[in-house]
């Protein structure tokens, strides 16, 4: 018998759950469908980005064309086996307490991933990419970027398959967010150590470290007192036993569980989703940059308000410009990222080329009519003049006691129009990614399933204990989705159930908690020592120096 850690009150030594029979028949014709909606999605992302980019003026040759194909297949495999890797955990209660089959239950979670990816506001999917070190992103369509998208997609890859394969409730957040470190830390080396435009956003990745380190503790703290709530007040005796055989729960007690993993499913679709659509909107304005650099779909109305804006960001910045503003843009450009690299823009210098290049974007975007129609030989130009003056404006006011209130305010409205024509992620996109979790969640659940439902309690799931752990799953993640940041499905919902466990005085088994507390420690440090060789082998292989 497994090592356990007795939690509560005591109480006599008794085995493990009892194992489950997860194997059922699937129709073949369920099989045949799997098939054709993945091969439809490639289809319909193929076509999408045929017709976008002649749209536009500027078609891809059939090399770019495969190139792009061959990197979308790494991404949607990412989002994929996010499905199958993450998704288990909501399926695991309704699972274990009878409440749906199976093959219902992976199905059900799978549609409403789908739901959740499309709507989802795309918030997550930008917090991940600003890890990434910014000349990477201002130059994603070249070696060093094509080897920074293919190595931190087949890291973190890798690493999901390997702790599936055991059987270990791993993090595909954990697994991406140490990827984009190691790419970012592994450019900086050999970029010769400057650090800044070419290493990691330490602001933004202790933000995003901070929401994967006390999510879980909100996960285990959260389900207990729920549990304890629960308790004192619904006085249900139903709520609180073990399901009897394969009988279903009372017919309410089934509703509240169906709910719970159609909750969690759908903030898993939310914010797990959004991670692979940063990457493959990376992607696109690395190959078509014509077509995917700026949002076409802003309209010309939008154009008065975005140079409004920008006429009251540059009064902000002139004030501490000291008449540094004068500065030709190209000069601008190199004192921005200069200062970008100090990470200290609220400097004569740093506002001054801020400034410059800030009406110069606004005034060629009037010029134009809208971000919409700047012309295609322009396009990569303007967006990474829009991208440095972001990252500087994210700088300055990252402190909110560094400038006065109007004037932070100021900065932060044209942040925000500044995002409305860079940041946008097309309905083709989110709907390519909805499909690949959606269906990746019906595949190769069962070890996972296995771990959450048998390995982390000493005795059964009882429906209180899975309602609680997926309530507060289902809260947290949305929560950090309406924040932007990036958590982990994974672990808030294992610490759930080993929190509702520890307060239904059962105890938890030892040998589980410990692999899934070793998953993640060395999850992030794995990622990053992988992603880190695989970006030094492609720059390598390319010959490219960075120095």
């Amino acid at each position: 018998m497994a090592d356990t850690i007795a939690t509560g009150a005591d109480f006599a030594p008794e085995a493990a759950p009892k194992p489950r029979n997860l194997d059922h028949a699937v129709h073949p014709g369920l099989r045949i469908l799997f098939f054709v909606v993945l091969v439809g999605a490639f289809a319909f992302a193929g076509y999408n980005i045929f017709t976008e980019t002649q749209d536009i003026g500027e078609p891809l040759a059939f090399g770019p064309f495969l190139f792009l194909g061959i990197a979308l297949i790494i991404a949607l495999a990412f989002e994929f086996v996010n499905g199958f890797h993450d998704t288990a955990n909501a399926v695991a209660t309704v699972i274990y307490t009878n409440s749906l089959s199976p093959l219902i239950a992976v199905v059900w979670s799978g549609f409403w991933n789908f739901v959740g990816v499309i709507v989802s506001s795309g918030a997550v999917a930008y917090a991940i990419v600003t890890l990434l070190p910014v000349e990477l992103i201002l130059n994603v369509g070249s070696v060093a970027g094509y080897g920074m998208i293919f190595a931190l997609l087949i890291a973190a890859l890798l690493w999901n398959l390997a702790t599936w394969y055991v059987g270990i409730p791993n993090s595909s957040s954990h697994a991406l967010i140490g990827s984009i470190l190691g790419v970012g830390l592994a450019n900086q080396l050999l970029s010769g150590g400057s650090g800044g435009t070419s290493g990691v956003d330490w602001g933004q990745a202790t933000d995003v470290l901070s929401a994967l380190l006390f999510s879980p503790l909100v996960g285990f703290v959260g389900a207990l007192v729920l549990f304890f709530v629960l308790r004192h007040f619904v006085k249900n005796e139903t709520l609180y036993r073990e399901p009897e055989g394969d009988q279903p729960p009372p017919r309410g007690i089934r509703a509240l569980l169906i709910f719970t993993c159609t909750a969690v499913s759908f903030a898993h679709g939310g914010n797990d989703g959004q991670k692979g659509m940063g990457l493959i909107m990376l992607i696109l304005i690395g190959v078509a940059p014509t077509a995917y650099a700026l949002n076409r779909s802003v309209s010309d109305a939008a154009t008065p308000a975005f140079v409004e804006s920008a006429d009251g960001a540059v009064e902000v910045m002139h004030a501490y410009a000291q008449g540094r503003n004068a500065m030709a843009p190209d000069e601008a450009r190199t004192t921005l990222k200069q200062a970008l690299q100090a990470r200290q823009v609220i400097t004569p210098d740093g506002m001054g080329a801020m400034a410059r290049l800030t009406q110069d974007v606004a005034g060629r975007v009037q010029s134009y009519g809208s971000v919409a129609k700047v012309p295609a030989a322009e396009t990569q130009n303007v967006r990474n003049d829009m991208y440095m003056i972001m990252d500087g404006l994210h700088i300055a006011t990252g402190d909110e006691d560094a400038l006065p209130k109007e004037q932070m305010d100021a900065l932060k409205a044209f942040d925000d129009k500044l995002g409305d024509g860079i940041r946008f992620i097309p309905l083709w996109v989110k709907i390519v990614v909805a499909i690949a979790l959606g269906l990746g969640t019906m595949v190769g659940w069962k070890r996972i399933v296995v771990t959450v439902g048998e390995r982390i309690g000493r005795k059964h799931l009882t429906y209180g204990m899975g309602a609680s752990a997926e309530l507060v799953a289902a809260a947290t993640i949305l929560l950090a989705e309406f924040g932007g940041m990036p958590v982990s499905t994974t672990h808030i919902l294992s610490s759930g159930v080993a929190g509702a466990a520890v307060a239904n005085k059962q105890g938890l088994q030892r040998d589980t908690v410990l692999r899934i507390a070793s998953a993640w420690v060395v999850t992030l440090p794995a990622a990053m020592a992988l992603s880190g060789l695989l970006y030094w082998a492609f720059i390598l292989v390319s010959g490219q120096s960075l120095s």
